[in-house]
């Protein structure tokens, strides 16, 4: 898990999350709204609901295009529970949470780095990463 998770305000531009994202060469914000986690704006986000739809990134807040019903972990899951989670939720990104506090995230690349001897999750992370292979 990464302790530092990158957050911005849902009333920020998009054009301020992708200066952010762009910054600290990270695929997605963690969106807070009165010190809660009120959404993830993720790369593909940014591609579906900004870009395609010609958007102006200036004038679109981070509100419109987050995606808001956000799949969350906790700090005590093994490696294998959260790539389930992820693969179940079709997410690349799994903020951790512990009450309501935001403490660390885990991506797809961090489960990879950290698979090498558990055949099971090895398995997971590959189909995690052909996901897009596999449809809606």
């Amino acid at each position: 898990m990464v302790k530092k998770v990158f957050t911005l305000q849902a009333s920020a531009s998009v054009h301020e999350a992708v200066k952010l994202m762009n910054e600290n060469k990270i695929g997605a914000l963690v969106i807070v709204r009165n010190g809660e986690t009120a959404g993830i704006l993720t790369e593909r986000d940014l591609l579906e609901r900004v870009l395609e739809k010609c958007r102006n990134p200036k004038e679109t807040h981070v509100f419109e295009v987050m995606t808001n019903h956000v799949i969350t972990g906790n700090p005590d899951m093994e490696i294998p529970e959260a790539a389930r989670l992820m693969f179940e939720n079709k997410v690349k990104k799994l903020p951790i949470v512990e009450g309501n506090a935001l403490v660390g995230i885990i991506t797809l690349t961090d489960i990879a780095r950290a698979t090498s001897v558990d055949e099971e999750t090895i398995e997971l992370v590959e189909t995690l990463s052909n996901m897009h292979l596999l449809g809606h």
